[in-house]
């Protein structure tokens, strides 16, 4: 017999509940890699602006070619456009993940999402590659 009011037809644990609804592993790196990316960017960023504000002083595009030839302006760029397109993509990980419920649709999004986002930043980086060497 059991007590008024008592429902036996649910004995289940709050942490039974959410068992086996997800891993509480691979949020945390996604969280903290996403935050660094973010850190970095404004970092980068800040250099970004004054470079760009050097480009525009630079006069003729020969000088400005040549500012982006050094090798520490090469690195930076590289770095902000691979980050940058990192950063995007997890941002939009996030998004995907939260709005999109069919299956099959979170799938091809987030897909689609990591080839745009690894081909952007590709071809960013052979941009300055080629800048660089001087082709």
């Amino acid at each position: 017999m059991s007590a008024p009011g008592m429902d036996r037809s649910n004995l289940r644990t709050p942490l039974k509940d959410v068992t086996g609804l997800g891993s509480a592993k691979s949020g945390t790196h996604h969280f903290i890699v996403q935050r660094v990316t973010g850190v970095a960017l404004v970092l980068l960023t800040i250099w970004i602006v004054g470079f760009v504000l050097a480009l525009v002083h630079a006069g003729d595009y020969a000088h400005a070619r040549e500012m982006l030839r050094h090798p520490f302006a090469a690195a930076w760029l590289i770095a902000f456009v691979v980050i940058g397109f990192w950063h995007a993509q997890l941002g939009l990980q996030v998004v995907i993940e939260d709005y999109v419920h069919a299956r099959w649709l979170e799938i091809a999004s987030q897909l689609a999402v990591k080839f745009v986002c690894a081909g952007a930043a590709l071809a960013g980086v052979i941009a300055i590659v080629r800048v660089y060497i001087g082709q």
